[in-house]
């Protein structure tokens, strides 16, 4: 699987080049914006085309979106699921039972591994030097030996791509290998290739 995350603030021309990664495949879409209120984020998936929200995992606002919206499921950021505390497996089987898929994040792959509440995947990073992030050096975990479907994030793009996949990880995600790209549809395609490339 390839999971792409949104930028943080919203581009003139995110929508129209959305539609079309999803034209092009994009089958996981990570709806993050941070900063964004709730009418904000009904003002931007009002402007997605109906027929993709089922590929969209919101970060925020789980409830009301998901109850206005037909989307994919949720996300819980490491600080969300960890806030949880002894409620976590509740909030996670209540999505489950209403036909959501439930995603989390780690940055440590004994936390990880220590989870005992099961997520449809996780996503741990960073596994290379971040594009989007300057300072955000490379891990470089090795998850051959997890059974969990685990998703790789940081520095992520068709290039590290096979590296991720050597390393173990059953999917990998993206935000500035795509959204910085001078052509992000085709820096998305050149990504499609190279992960069906390596799992091949």
């Amino acid at each position: 699987m390839i999971l792409l995350i949104s930028p943080e603030q919203t581009t003139p021309d995110e929508i129209e080049t959305l539609h079309h990664l999803f034209e092009v495949g994009l089958a996981h879409y990570h709806f993050r914006k941070p900063e964004a209120s709730l009418d904000e984020h009904i003002t931007y998936l009002n402007r997605v085309d109906a027929q993709y929200h089922n590929r969209i995992m919101t970060h925020n606002y789980h409830e009301e979106l998901c109850k206005k919206f037909d989307l994919r499921g949720v996300h819980l950021e490491e600080a969300k699921w960890r806030a949880q505390e002894t409620r976590l497996e509740g909030y996670v089987s209540a999505f489950a039972k209403a036909n959501k898929k439930v995603s989390s994040s780690y940055h440590e792959l004994e936390d990880l591994e220590a989870q005992s509440v099961t997520f449809d995947y996780t996503i741990l990073s960073p596994v290379f030097a971040a594009i989007s992030k300057s300072d955000m050096q490379g891990r470089g975990f090795d998850v051959r030996a997890s059974e969990k479907c685990i998703v790789g994030m940081g520095g992520i793009n068709a290039v590290t791509t096979p590296e991720a996949v050597a390393l173990g990880f059953k999917g990998v995600g993206a935000l500035g290998g795509i959204w910085n790209a001078q052509n992000p549809v085709a820096a998305f395609v050149e990504m499609q290739e190279a992960f069906k490339e390596a799992n091949t």
